[in-house]
């Protein structure tokens, strides 16, 4: 599908100059509704593209799939505009035999927003899925500079960021080597992370034991959570966290690193994953890390 971006004509305007006009490059946004087994699930706001990676990451997220085998089928349905053809906007999952349909409350009647992915969940207790992976116990050890370079590794594969400044993107690198597994972006955070996730859950991968999840934004609860369920033992963000969020990695024992910009970053929960240059400079580290979380 090449609808990933759109031109429009647009009048730029710069302070003591005319006014001028041009074309400029959008980043497309579209609903994109989920059925399981023909049942309706949810409408997301998305970038089209990798539908089934979302949809299949999703229901990782939601504690549904964990396997490859776990899925049976995935087809767009009908889902034509006014002129008789077909959007791509309307997917079906077919579950494998024994494996349970969705919970019905985690139902939702009305669209998620691409900045939310767990708007109208009822209580944060509905929220915190039980993972079937731990991921407190991922031996994983990173020294500190490859992670503060991870952000800069990201930006050089946005490519459709370049051309717009609209999308979020998430990663996944192997800790141990270094080795970028797969780049997705989309307009909505959490739908960029359900494409990783839904990456990996095609090739049977999960969990994603020794693996680091970089986000091109801030680390939200439910960004934690999705790293979580796939058993991804460190999750690295550009910007802030929020207080939940860490919460959440420090209860579960992810390693969440914030502000992961140049020359620094903070820990927020088990920074014994991050090896720094030397026992001094650990410290401080630390140090830092508790003060940022108070």
């Amino acid at each position: 599908m090449g609808r990933i971006t759109a031109r429009r004509r647009v009048t730029r305007v710069r302070r003591g100059a005319q006014a001028t006009p041009r074309v400029d490059v959008l980043a497309v946004e579209e609903p994109l509704e989920m059925r399981v087994n023909g049942e309706r699930l949810a409408v997301t706001m998305r970038t089209p593209g990798h539908d089934v990676e979302l949809a299949s990451g999703f229901l990782v997220s939601e504690g549904v799939l964990v396997r490859a085998e776990d899925l049976l089928t995935a087809r767009y349905c009908a889902g034509a505009g006014s002129d008789g053809v077909n959007l791509y906007n309307v997917l079906d999952l077919a579950l494998a035999p024994g494996v349970a349909s969705p919970d019905s409350s985690l139902s939702r009647d009305f669209t998620i927003s691409s900045a939310c992915g767990v708007c109208g969940k009822d209580s944060i207790e509905s929220v915190t899925t039980r993972s079937r992976f731990d991921v407190s116990d991922d031996p994983l050890i990173v020294d500190a500079d490859a992670v503060l370079d991870l952000p800069g590794r990201l930006r050089e594969h946005q490519k459709v960021f370049a051309k717009t400044g609209g999308l979020h993107a998430a990663a996944l690198f192997d800790g141990r080597t270094g080795e970028l597994r797969v780049v997705r972006e989309d307009v909505g955070r959490h739908n960029a992370v359900d494409k990783v996730i839904g990456w990996a859950l095609a090739r049977d991968l999960l969990p994603l034991r020794g693996q680091i999840l970089q986000v091109s934004g801030r680390a939200s609860f439910e960004l934690v959570q999705k790293a979580i369920m796939a058993g991804i033992p460190m999750l690295s963000a550009v910007s802030a966290p929020s207080s939940l969020a860490a919460d959440l990695a420090e209860q579960q024992g992810l390693t969440l690193a914030g502000f992961v910009r140049g020359e620094s970053m903070v820990l927020y929960s088990r920074a014994d994953r991050v090896s720094c240059n030397d026992a001094g400079s650990h410290e401080e580290f630390s140090i830092a890390t508790n003060q940022k979380g108070t």
